[in-house]
């Protein structure tokens, strides 16, 4: 079942002779529980399409369906409840809450949403985070790995369509890295949960099911690696 559909997607940043064609008229689709690695060289386009696909940047021209809702027809505050329920986002640096706990910041999502936290789906999650005892500590009491982790917590939690991570093990070291892409595995495998990664690492791309290679702001290349 096809969960993400991308169509004819362009950015473009300035205009006349100064502008910069980020994306360059790019397609394709997403089935339900894939785990599709975005690779590419810097400058290629790869972290814009990722923005663009949660919801975070407006494209130029084109099409982001998530579950067959044009997220682009929202409007800013329809866009902004869509993208607390249905995407999860991962980022490099984490972007935890400094002043929330791990507790506060792994179910912030919710609680912007005013729905009421499963106990039992969180104390399942912090389990397989390795988390239970961190749960009081505040983001700089957490090493990068943990840190980590929480931001995990946060992306799955209300059970997203999509998880994207963007450069999910960049700014850790090999043994961490090695743990945090078994654990978003792990949910892409049990939960089914889509996963999109954007990496310049071979070793974690090649653990995909796919791999989708960005130059220039064009697909130059869509693999299928393992069904």
């Amino acid at each position: 079942m096809e969960i993400l559909r991308v169509e004819n997607l362009s950015k473009v940043y300035g205009s006349g002779e100064t502008a910069v064609k980020a994306l360059n008229d790019i397609s394709f689709s997403v089935k339900k529980g894939e785990f599709v690695a975005i690779i590419g060289p810097s400058g290629s386009g790869k972290s814009t399409l990722l923005h663009l696909l949660g919801g975070v940047d407006k494209p130029t021209s084109g099409r982001v369906l998530i579950e067959d809702s044009d997220i682009y027809k929202l409007d800013e505050t329809q866009l902004a409840i869509f993208r607390r329920r249905q995407i999860g986002l991962i980022y490099q640096f984490y972007n935890l809450i400094p002043v929330l706990n791990v507790e506060e910041n792994i179910t912030l999502p919710l609680l912007l949403d005013g729905h009421k936290v499963d106990k039992a789906h969180f104390n399942n999650i912090v389990k397989i985070l390795g988390l239970k005892d961190r749960l009081k500590h505040l983001p700089n009491q957490l090493s990068g790995g943990q840190q980590q982790r929480v931001s995990i917590g946060r992306a799955i939690i209300s059970n997203p369509a999509i998880m994207l991570a963007d450069e999910p093990t960049g700014n850790l070291d090999s043994k961490n890295s090695k743990e945090i892409i078994s654990l978003l595995k792990m949910f892409n495998k049990t939960y089914e949960q889509t996963l999109i990664v954007i990496t310049h690492d071979e070793n974690i791309a090649l653990q995909a099911d796919r791999i989708i290679a960005i130059e220039d702001g064009k697909i130059a290349k869509d693999e299928v690696i393992r069904q």
